[in-house]
């Protein structure tokens, strides 16, 4: 009866027959791994005895307890151990010849009747029949806890594997991000030691010209001094008193020497903008909210703060028309005229201002994607140099960002970064020379910042833009914003 409750239990219900490689859905019920795939394949994926959906994208997993509980029952009867075995369907006492129908508790062990008369008489004794029912209770109550522990395990282990993944890419952006501050941090030291070399050469240089000239002045007057006493030597050897009277009264005596010039050398003034410098750059690296997870600042403008800027017709490619009184541009097919000097041979533009010092803002309307903002020192170059039609954040003297369909790319150095795309086509962009940072804005539907870039800006820089064939950008101007100094006006400071 027993055997046969057993085998009721591990009977599928779609075969009728043993469990084969046991699979359990989540309402509970268990099937052979193949039948359950047979079924859904017929009749779709819901539990045959239930009708409970299988969720999407969910994988059948292998019940492993029950499936141990098939092995032990393929390979026959379990037997214990100890020194007495279990009793068959006919097994007798070996001391006394009669069936073994009764379980003595105390001792662990299958007895017969005349057994409980000696030597179990005061023992715990139960039929064995009640005694199978009672310990196969307790492993099913035991199979199932294993069960929970296994989901419970298995769940875990998925956790932590999503964390591992979650560690490793974190771990890979923060490398980069560190690769790539201390990158321009070196570059910036470099290009600071050359300015801060050069810029004692000139104050050097400037010095000792000072000194040349105070040199030849006290160099003259000596001569003019020694001419002099010359002059009265010989006078005072004159014998005759007419002609010493005449000249003595002629002789004229140098003029006063005068105190030396200054000489405009402070080295605690070199040294103290040195230091300001290198104080500036451990301020970029050590800056709170520079690290690649933190949230860019929200903008923060002041009423001067903000830019209306103009296109430089002297700069657009040739296949770029400029109209608005050069607030717009638009990459046409058809060639705009020839090309002459100081146009970009590249599909770029750039304003006709420059920033060198304080806080800007400028807000540009793109009528579609595939468009890139920036800024860029004065160096950067007109020729279209490889494959690219864009140099903007290709080098070290760039910074740019990318604006595509699907996602946006920070550029610079040669490095890019990708970004989650946005929808709105309205960008703005502030620099902050003071505190070295350029971030860009999408400012519809709503205020967000991009990214932010951190640098050492040590040159004026101009805002620069590329533009694919068809697409037009549009200078932001606003009302009573400062209107941004003609060419000849040189650096917006």
């Amino acid at each position: 009866m027993a055997v046969q409750l057993l085998e009721e239990k591990l009977t599928c219900a779609i075969c009728l027959g043993l469990y084969q490689d046991p699979v359990t859905l989540p309402c509970g019920h268990n099937f052979c791994g193949a039948c359950i795939r047979d079924w859904w394949d017929r009749c779709g994926k819901a539990c045959p005895e239930c009708r409970e959906p299988f969720p999407d994208g969910a994988e059948l997993r292998r019940n492993v307890a029950l499936s141990g509980v098939l092995e032990v029952v393929h390979a026959g009867p379990a037997r214990d151990p100890g020194p007495d075995p279990g009793p068959g369907p006919a097994a007798r006492c070996p001391r006394h010849g009669r069936p073994m129908e009764l379980f003595c508790r105390t001792e662990g062990r299958c007895v017969c009747s005349v057994c409980t008369v000696h030597e179990c008489r005061l023992h715990e004794r139960a039929l064995l029949d009640a005694e199978r029912l009672k310990r196969q209770a307790q492993l099913r109550a035991s199979l199932e806890v294993t069960q929970q522990q296994a989901t419970q395990a298995e769940g875990q282990l998925l956790e932590l594997q999503k964390q591992r993944s979650q560690i490793q890419n974190s771990a890979c952006i923060l490398a980069s991000w560190v690769s790539g501050k201390f990158s321009s941090l070196l570059q910036a030291l470099e290009m600071q030691h050359t300015a801060a070399l050069r810029s004692v050469d000139v104050a050097k240089t400037r010095v000792l010209a000072q000194v040349r000239d105070e040199e030849q002045r006290l160099r003259g007057h000596l001569e003019a001094v020694a001419r002099h006493g010359c002059r009265i030597q010989e006078l005072l050897e004159q014998v005759d008193e007419q002609t010493f009277l005449q000249e003595s009264q002629l002789l004229q005596p140098p003029g006063p020497l005068g105190p030396l010039t200054p000489l405009q050398w402070d080295e605690d003034q070199q040294l103290g903008d040195l230091k300001q410098l290198l104080s500036r750059l451990c301020g970029l690296l050590l800056e709170e909210g520079g690290h690649p997870g933190a949230p860019a600042k929200p903008v923060d403008l002041g009423p001067m703060d903000y830019r209306n800027l103009t296109f430089d017709p002297i700069s657009a490619n040739r296949h770029f028309y400029l109209s608005r009184q050069d607030q717009q541009v638009k990459h046409c097919r058809q060639s705009q005229g020839p090309g002459r000097p100081g146009r970009f041979e590249l599909w770029q533009v750039q304003c006709t201002q420059s920033f060198q010092a304080g806080h800007h803002y400028w807000e540009v309307r793109a009528s579609d994607h595939s468009v890139t903002l920036g800024v860029s020192y004065p160096q950067l170059s007109r020729c279209r140099v490889g494959p690219h039609t864009d140099n903007i954040g290709r080098g070290p003297c760039s910074w740019g960002l990318c604006v595509q369909g699907d996602s946006l790319q920070a550029w610079h150095n040669g490095q890019a970064q990708r970004l989650p795309g946005v929808s709105g086509r309205l960008l703005g962009m502030d620099l902050d020379l003071a505190s070295g940072c350029l971030t860009f804005y999408s400012l519809e539907p709503q205020t967000q910042p991009l990214y932010t870039f951190h640098a050492l800006f040590n040159q004026p820089l101009t805002p620069v833009f590329w533009l694919l064939e068809g697409r037009t950008l549009t200078l932001c101007h606003q009302p009573g914003a400062v209107f941004p100094p003609g060419p000849q006006e040189g650096v917006l400071s």
